[in-house]
């Protein structure tokens, strides 16, 4: 299939639910979309261009070094990185996607192609006229920031406070990333746009009402973090590990699930961050913890006993 805006492949469309090889190989797409970005930022500053925000790597052009290139090295690798990034995450205009560039506030505009459905402070979610697929257009906010993450600090009556604030582009990129991991809604990265807004795409799904519990409905693979461990500023604060990492993960209310095609539920958003490894906020009890929960997600906070007991 293509998408109608992009003209790129997708694996979505409307309400359809990927099957198991096409949600392996988008998860494969975030992943190497993380790793591209990650190897542009190297590569620029092997040429010396210091960025005071990913932003400014994420919307590189293609031919953004294209003079420099001649002179091999570093400036010939730099260019087949951004070439590289830009295969992955296509630049767009919102014109693109039926809004009208001229317009002070585009997405405030009608659009005969996307019908707005939702949204706050991070993204402005759509529906497709054609088939009803989901597009959430991510918009960057103060000092080049975009999305939300969570910052950690040390406690008092936890071992840790974790607070979320403003993200970057990588934050956002892994916040996806970990959406799709735990089984949520199917969710492809499109494009982004000059402007640095980050387009993503979704199935379809029923929202749930609002104030619904979801304590007992939360995604496989989350564990439950001891509370003398952290205290979270979002709803349900879970331990997560993907690839060897773990994430704290969050704000898994009501408004952040729907229901699919298939009849279960599925997250659509999240707040997110890497567990720190500043040694200012770390603890030897709960690095301890870590390396035992790894290997059985029910280890409780001291060896020997039982959470409840403590």
């Amino acid at each position: 299939m293509q998408d109608p805006f992009t003209g790129q492949p997708t694996r979505l469309r409307g309400r359809l639910l990927p099957g198991a090889g096409d949600r392996a190989a988008l998860q494969d797409d975030h992943e190497r979309r993380l790793a591209t970005l990650a190897r542009l930022g190297a590569a620029a500053a092997e040429c010396g261009l210091r960025a005071d925000s990913d932003r400014d790597l994420v919307t590189l052009a293609e031919d953004e070094v294209a003079l420099l290139e001649g002179a091999g090295g570093e400036w010939a690798a730099l260019g087949e990185a951004i070439r590289a990034w830009r295969a992955l995450l296509p630049l767009r205009t919102l014109g693109d996607f039926g809004f009208l560039e001229a317009a002070e506030n585009p997405l405030e505009e009608a659009n005969g192609k996307l019908r707005r459905i939702g949204g706050g402070v991070e993204a402005w979610a759509f529906a497709a006229e054609t088939d009803g697929s989901v597009y959430k257009f991510y918009l960057p906010r103060e000092e080049k920031r975009i999305g939300s993450a969570f910052e950690f600090r040390r406690g008092e009556e936890t071992a840790l406070l974790a607070e979320a604030g403003l993200g970057d582009y990588r934050a956002l990129l892994e916040k996806l990333l970990l959406i799709h991991a735990l089984g949520g809604m199917a969710t492809e990265v499109v494009a982004v746009t000059p402007e640095g807004i980050v387009v993503a795409k979704q199935a379809l799904g029923e929202p749930l009402p609002q104030g619904d519990d979801m304590s007992g409905a939360l995604p496989r693979g989350l564990i439950e973090i001891p509370s003398r461990f952290i205290r979270a500023n979002r709803d349900h604060p879970r331990l997560f590990f993907l690839g060897g990492r773990a994430f704290l993960v969050a704000d898994l209310h009501a408004r952040n699930f729907v229901r699919g095609a298939d009849g279960g539920l599925h997250v659509i958003d999240l707040v997110a961050a890497p567990w720190p490894e500043a040694a200012r906020v770390r603890t030897a009890l709960i690095d301890e913890w870590l390396m035992r929960v790894r290997k059985n997600p029910t280890a409780s906070a001291l060896p020997g006993a039982r959470d409840e007991e403590l």
